[in-house]
């Protein structure tokens, strides 16, 4: 069990990941803060990019969208996002994640209960984008 301390964290100290697409930077997790509950960061897509589908086995995702026009493909239903829209993706649910607008797009995020161990809070069903790049190091273990 780790115990969890008051922290800031600048997303410039975070590590981009481009694995799936776009700039995803993980802020707060186990890793950086001993936070025992969930991650989150925050996600940058320029126009046309999208982020792979994918599913969470044990989390729920919360998207909140800062800037920017965004379309979420939830199984297969399609939910258009903009600015101050907030959604949560059920845990087990595909998602795809594109940026339909003319802008850049700004959104953070975040993901709870963690997965039992880093590598199992994520499932690929579409190739990732770079596939050779490595995926977001959140840390812990419950």
């Amino acid at each position: 069990m780790t115990t969890a301390l008051p922290a800031k964290i600048n997303v410039t100290d975070a590590e981009p990941n481009t694995k799936r697409g776009g700039d995803i930077r993980v802020t707060l997790s186990p890793k950086t803060t001993g936070c025992g509950s969930g991650f989150g960061g925050v996600l940058w897509l320029e126009p046309g990019e999208w982020i792979t589908e994918h599913y969470h086995p044990y989390s729920e995702e919360f998207l909140h969208v800062v800037t920017g026009e965004l379309e979420i493909a939830l199984d297969d239903r399609k939910v258009a996002l903009g600015p101050g829209d907030s959604l949560m993706v059920p845990i087990d649910v595909r998602h795809r994640l594109v940026n339909t607008g003319s802008e850049k797009a700004h959104l953070v995020f975040h993901l709870s209960p963690l997965a039992p161990r880093p590598e199992l809070g994520h499932v690929d069903t579409e190739e990732p984008l770079n596939p050779g790049a490595a995926n977001p190091d959140v840390g812990g273990t419950r």
